[in-house]
């Protein structure tokens, strides 16, 4: 953690290095809250289909809706897999984009187009939403990212998010996880 800028320290990207992140392809993304405060809601123990599920507060709701809304702003990009916990989401992204061609390196700077500006738009999207309706609401700074590269890598990562809800109380993104 040696680079500075403005005489301040700076974060290195988690991005991998040299991809292109507007590429044809699956995306695996977890963004979650500010410190981790249960702002989508709580896991109810009242089970659904088998499935504990989310009760969704009202910025809970919103950002499920937005997240549903994402390909009619970005019309390259497929949902796929998702689930809001109560302090984060996850979710697959396909960004279906055969015939691009070109190739353009992850890098600092301003990029359209691309994983990180969809994310960027969907959690300013919410973030206004909670702001203009006077709704406590922040979200953590960065977002996890993960290129999905095969079918086996797909299927383990659909799995995981479908059995999130199952799993909450051992989650190590839930503050109040059972010690292990």
């Amino acid at each position: 953690m040696g680079d500075k800028f403005q005489n301040k320290y700076r974060i290195p990207s988690n991005r991998l290095q040299g991809f292109d992140y507007s590429s044809h392809g699956l995306y695996f993304v977890t963004i979650c809250t500010k410190d981790r405060i249960h702002y989508f809601g709580n896991i109810s123990s009242v089970e659904t289909d088998n499935y504990p599920s989310l009760r969704l507060t009202k910025i809970g709701q919103i950002a499920n809706d937005f997240w549903k809304e994402i390909p009619k702003h970005y019309p390259f990009v497929e949902l796929d897999e998702f689930v809001i916990m109560p302090n984060h989401l996850h979710g697959i992204l396909f960004f279906n984009r055969p015939e691009k061609s070109d190739w353009i390196e992850n890098k600092f700077g301003s990029q359209s187009q691309n994983l990180g500006a969809v994310i960027r738009a969907f959690k300013a999207s919410v973030k206004r939403h909670a702001n203009n309706y006077q709704i406590e609401f922040d979200w953590q700074t960065r977002f996890h990212d993960r290129i999905i590269r095969d079918d086996r890598e797909l299927r383990a990562i659909r799995g995981y998010i479908i059995n999130n809800p199952e799993k909450w109380t051992d989650d190590d993104l839930n503050a109040g996880r059972r010690a292990t």
